[in-house]
């Protein structure tokens, strides 16, 4: 049995990699899309992709509408993900991409412009003139980071400009890490990143001042406070080196933690009346859903960092898992619905 088991294995394996290679030069087939799908996903993220897979291995007529344009697109590596520790994101979504198109998924390239009812399904539009029908949606179209307005942010994002301590942290142990106040959560994300390195600066920028708990706290562990704002960013060799701050004076630093406004790519929903909404915790905006993803709006799931602002890749690709298990099931009982109606139907006529 283990033979047998190792043999399928390796034939899978081969066959992925097989598709893999094709796929590297998109054919003009992979980038059409049919009039009507079960199921359209839009997004092409590890929530998107891992839907699409679950759908498509359900035997569901999928298609991808990928804008390719992933969060992570600056990062060299995905970390915290168990099997593809260190991957390149994007190797990690081109051998996503494969295997989806392996049981017969379309993976398309553009971005949806809008998403309205028809019928009982759906159509949606993409912006370079093209539409496609579908019974339900699947939303995985993540988030923007809405970077504070500081010069030289944006060019050093995912790189040692820094978020997440998770994502980023073991990078930077023990190296000389400063945190930006910005948000509600930037005292924790100092807090974090100090397990990680002795040497944390805290800037407390344009933010509001430490309360008594928080000074506290960075003066138990050893967190230094440096006030006033950071007008920009010392580079040298393609690294960076220091903060600066008005007036002129640097504080040197390895890499910069900053707690961005994160907000889910969503504006395309507004005429199916789904809107993306203030989270409780003041970090950004989400759609709402409930634990299965499924949405207020009948037919339409969401899953991954549209809805669960700090998921991770693991976590956003078994969202998107979860959400295609349960849109397969909803799609399950309405055909069996339709079944029984049309039986009940040729019943009547016979009789």
């Amino acid at each position: 049995m283990t033979e047998h088991m190792d043999d399928r294995a390796r034939r899978v394996y081969e066959r992925t990699r097989r598709v893999a290679d094709g796929a590297r030069q998109v054919d003009g087939r992979a980038q059409q899309v049919d009039g009507g799908y079960d199921v359209v996903v839009v997004g092409g993220g590890a929530a998107g992709l891992n839907g699409a897979l679950m759908l498509a291995r359900a035997r569901r007529s999928v298609a991808v509408i990928d804008a390719g344009a992933p969060r992570n697109a600056p990062a060299s590596q995905v970390h915290g993900l168990l099997g593809r520790e260190g991957t390149p994101p994007a190797e990690l979504l081109e051998r996503g991409r494969a295997e989806v198109r392996g049981y017969g998924a379309h993976v398309v390239s553009g971005s949806v412009e809008s998403a309205a009812r028809d019928g009982e399904g759906f159509t949606v539009a993409l912006a370079d003139g093209r539409s496609v029908r579908a019974r339900r949606l699947l939303v995985a179209t993540g988030l923007v980071d809405e970077l504070p307005d500081v010069p030289g942010l944006r060019e050093r994002w995912g790189r040692d400009v820094l978020h997440c301590p998770y994502c980023h942290g073991w990078e930077v142990r023990d190296q000389a890490v400063g945190v930006l106040a910005g948000g509600p959560m930037s005292v924790h994300q100092a807090l974090l990143f100090r397990q990680l390195t002795d040497d944390v600066t805290y800037f407390t920028h344009t933010g509001a001042a430490l309360d008594d708990e928080e000074a506290e706290q960075f003066a138990a562990l050893g967190v230094r406070v440096v006030d006033g704002e950071v007008t920009g960013l010392e580079v040298a060799d393609d690294r960076l080196v220091g903060v600066r701050l008005r007036g002129g004076a640097t504080v040197a630093r390895d890499a910069l933690a900053v707690a961005p406004r994160i907000v889910a790519r969503a504006g395309f929903l507004a005429a199916l009346g789904l809107r993306a909404v203030e989270h409780p915790m003041g970090v950004g905006a989400y759609v709402p859903c409930d634990a299965t993803g499924r949405t207020e709006v009948p037919g339409v799931w969401v899953a991954g960092n549209v809805t669960d602002l700090t998921a991770q890749v693991g976590a956003a690709a078994a969202a998107g898992a979860a959400a295609g298990a349960q849109i397969n099931a909803d799609l399950v009982a309405e055909d069996t619905r339709r079944a029984v109606a049309a039986r009940r139907r040729a019943a009547a006529v016979r009789a």
